[in-house]
C-alpha cells in the first residue's frame, strides 16, 4: 500500500479548516450534468452493443484517490497527475507535461483543497470537465461519488457492478475484524477525523476524535481518560503519537490507494492493520 510513513503536511496543516468542510461535505457544483453520448466507433454494432460499450471519456486525475473513484465509476483512460513517489500530494506542483495532459481530457477530478486546483482549472481550458469530488472513504459516500461520476462517463453499468462487488466485499471485511474484537467486545476507540470510515468499517463508534489539527493539553486529557484501547491516526496527516501514556495501541489508516487505482486495497488493509492493532492475526 503506498503513501505509509508519511510526513506530516504543511500545506494541509495550514488550511486544516477548509480540509475538514470539503472533506466531511465535498462539492458536486457544476458537475450534475452528464456528457453527450460518444459515436460508436467506425463499424461497430451500436443497435446491439450496451451503453457501456461506446468509447468511454480520457478522465485526469490529480491523485490515486480520486482515481480509484473514477476506475470504479467505469472509467478505463486515466492518467494520474501527482505522482506516487509524492507522500503528500498537495505539496506537489504540477509540470507543464501535468498540464498538458489536463488540456487534452475529458473529466478533470480534483479536490478543493488541493492547492494546485486552479492551475488545474486555468489548464482544464473550454474542453474539459471539471469535477469536484468528495475524498471520503465512508462508504455510503463512496458509492454516492461513484454513481455521480458514472452519470457523467456514460458508465452507469460498469459502476453498479463495482459497488454489488465492493458491499461483497466490505461485508465480509466488516465481519472478519468485528469477529477479532477482544473479548467478543468492540474496543474503546479513539480516531483522527478522516479516518473514522475505518472504525465503521471495524463495527465501532469512535469515543472520541481529534485533528486535523495537533491534539491540544485539553484534548489530550479529554480523550486519554476516555480508556481508549485503539488510536486510528491518519497517515497523511501524522502528528506522531496521538495518546503518548495512554496505553492505547495507535494504528495507521492510510486513505490513498496505490497505482493500480484499487479502492477496495484501502479496505482490506484498514483491516489488517486494525486487526493488528487489536492483537488478532
Amino acid at each position: 500500500m503506498a503513501r505509509t510513513g508519511v510526513r506530516i503536511p504543511s500545506l494541509l496543516a495550514l488550511s486544516a479548516l477548509g480540509l475538514t468542510l470539503v472533506t466531511g461535505c465535498g462539492g458536486d457544483k457544476d458537475d450534475t450534468s452528464a456528457p453527450s453520448a460518444s459515436a460508436p466507433a467506425a463499424g461497430a454494432g451500436a443497435s446491439s452493443a450496451p451503453a457501456d460499450s461506446k468509447q468511454k471519456p480520457v478522465v485526469v486525475v490529480t491523485t490515486t484517490w480520486e482515481g480509484a473513484f473514477a476506475k470504479a465509476a467505469g472509467a478505463d483512460d486515466v492518467k494520474v497527475i501527482v505522482p506516487q513517489s509524492v507522500h503528500h500530494a498537495p505539496d506537489y506542483d504540477p509540470k507543464p507535461s501535468d498540464l498538458a495532459a489536463v488540456a487534452k481530457a475529458d473529466f478533470v477530478l480534483y479536490a478543493p483543497f488541493e492547492p494546485y486546483a486552479a492551475k488545474i482549472k486555468e489548464a482544464a481550458g473550454s474542453k474539459a470537465k471539471l469535477v469536484e469530488v468528495n475524498l471520503d472513504n465512508d462508504p455510503d459516500k463512496v458509492k454516492a461519488e461513484v454513481d455521480k461520476l458514472a452519470a457523467l462517463f456514460g458508465t452507469a453499468g460498469a459502476a453498479t457492478k463495482w459497488k454489488a462487488g465492493f458491499d461483497s466485499e466490505y461485508g465480509k471485511l466488516n465481519k472478519d475484524v468485528q469477529a477479532d474484537w477482544p473479548g467478543g467486545k468492540s474496543p474503546v476507540t479513539v480516531t483522527q477525523v478522516f479516518t473514522t470510515w475505518a472504525a465503521k468499517l471495524a463495527g465501532v463508534t469512535p469515543a472520541g476524535t481529534y485533528g486535523p489539527e495537533a491534539v491540544t493539553p485539553a484534548q489530550l486529557a479529554e480523550l486519554s481518560a476516555k480508556k481508549p484501547a485503539l488510536v486510528l491516526d491518519n497517515a497523511h496527516m501524522s502528528t506522531g503519537t496521538v495518546l503518548p501514556d495512554s496505553g492505547a495501541k495507535q494504528v495507521q489508516i492510510v486513505n490513498y490507494p496505490g497505482e493500480d487505482l484499487d479502492l477496495l486495497a484501502v479496505y482490506r488493509n484498514a483491516a489488517a492493520e486494525i486487526k493488528k492493532g487489536m492483537g488478532g492475526s
